[in-house]
């Protein structure tokens, strides 16, 4: 499966060149209260530039990542798509972690990272790394709008999708868009669960 199996809705564009930072917003203000990164990262600045990183240098130049507007947005990874840091990378995370939230925080996020990796499947995907809608337009139905598009083109390709859960409150709606949790990742014994969930294809 490729970026032009996928077909995107009314309301729905590509991120550009240049949209890391929009994007990376949009994410961090719908995580801003999520348990497992607060543990990971303790303060917001931290999860946001987190986030703005994830998004400018991994998922809108090597992934498939896509926006309602300024509403809502999705940073997906299709088959072979490379999401690992380089070496600047993790100079970039860390330096304002470090600032935001202290050695420990980029010591958590290593483990955790470490640990998301081990969890990782092994087979063909479509791989979640993020799906955001701003606090005052969730429950109107925009995160359902903007995950079914990926789950459409999986279903003609037969292909599963991945992604792990940060927040339990989220898991009814991964589940209704046919998600199973498949274990459990605790980077180290204090750490909230982070929940691997797996969606088969369905077959119409």
């Amino acid at each position: 499966m490729t970026a032009d199996d996928i077909e995107l809705g009314d309301g729905l564009v590509r991120a550009r060149t240049g949209e890391g930072g929009l994007v990376g917003d949009i994410t961090a203000e719908a995580f801003r209260n999520d348990p497992f990164n607060l543990w990971m990262l303790g303060r917001y600045p931290a999860i946001r530039a987190l986030f703005r990183h994830q998004a400018k240098r991994i998922y809108v130049p090597r992934g498939f990542v896509y926006r309602a507007g300024a509403d809502g947005a999705c940073m997906w990874a299709l088959p072979g798509t490379d999401t690992l840091f380089t070496r600047l990378d993790y100079y970039l995370f860390a330096l304002p972690t470090l600032v935001y939230s202290g050695p420990a925080a980029i010591a958590r996020a290593v483990k955790t990272g470490e640990a998301m990796e081990k969890s990782h499947p092994t087979f063909p995907h479509a791989y979640l790394f993020s799906i955001g809608v701003r606090p005052e337009k969730q429950g109107t139905g925009l995160g359902r709008k903007l995950i079914q598009p990926v789950l459409d083109a999986c279903d003609r390709a037969e292909m599963p999708a991945y992604l792990e859960n940060s927040n339990p409150a989220n898991t009814g709606f991964y589940a209704s868009c046919g998600f199973e949790p498949v274990g459990e990742i605790r980077p180290t014994p204090d750490a909230p669960p982070l929940v691997p969930m797996l969606r088969q294809p369905r077959r119409s």
